[in-house]
């Protein structure tokens, strides 16, 4: 799962950050390639921390948990500053007004926190722990999959964006039920987060007291 969603994050970033070059793309602000590494940084993480438990090197995956916390704490500062700054800019999709946008990564971010967070908390459980990780990891796919080169994806933005998430969840806990013979708690809860957590952002865009928070947040 790891590997799966390294691939759909180098898919779905390839044209517009990691081949950008090759692509013709233009050239991006300061902040938007360090959020770029940032997130890129967790991604390879998370791929290097399931690869060392597989091999049975905890200890060095307990050690590098460390430089994990540290990553995900800078991810909750740097995603929405980067957000708030495309939202100021007007770089959001054709027809979607920045402001209302704004809901859609910032709540990202928001569901990564509480999952991160339940994550570090169940440490001492690694059943409990790997599966909120990866969960985490889910959380922060929509923008891969937004910017998916598929005609049905782009013409159904945001919403097939958070399809595939939701799809993606179900698909691990499916896969994680037929392997262990028992469906596991974990991914219970953190699957109702992730799959309720569009159609509560998308409410929540389209009220007065959002769009008053929202021109607070990007008031310069």
């Amino acid at each position: 799962m790891a590997l799966v969603a390294a691939a759909f994050v180098l898919l779905g970033f390839s044209r517009t950050y990691f081949l950008k070059s090759y692509f013709g793309a233009p050239a991006l602000p300061s902040l938007v390639h360090f959020h770029g590494l940032v997130f890129s940084s967790w991604i390879v993480l998370f791929v290097a921390q399931t690869a060392l438990v597989s091999r049975g090197r905890t200890d060095i995956h307990r050690r590098l948990g460390i430089l994990g916390g540290a990553l995900a704490a800078s991810m909750m500062i740097i995603g929405p500053l980067t957000a708030i700054n495309a939202a100021q800019l007007g770089r959001t999709p054709p027809g979607v007004p920045p402001l209302v946008f704004l809901a859609i990564p910032l709540f990202d971010i928001l569901v990564f926190a509480v999952l991160i967070i339940a994550a570090f908390y169940y440490r001492a459980r690694p059943d409990h722990h790997k599966r909120l990780m990866l969960a985490a990891t889910i959380a922060l796919l929509p923008a891969a999959f937004f910017r998916f080169p598929f005609a049905i994806v782009q013409s159904n933005n945001p919403m097939a964006a958070f399809v595939l998430m939701d799809l993606f969840i179900i698909a691990a806990a499916i896969i994680d039920t037929i392997r262990n013979r028992r469906f596991h708690p974990a991914f219970a809860w953190a699957g109702v987060l992730l799959i309720i957590s569009y159609p509560l952002r998308i409410a929540l865009a389209g009220t007065d007291t959002w769009m008053t928070f929202a021109r607070w947040l990007t008031a310069t």
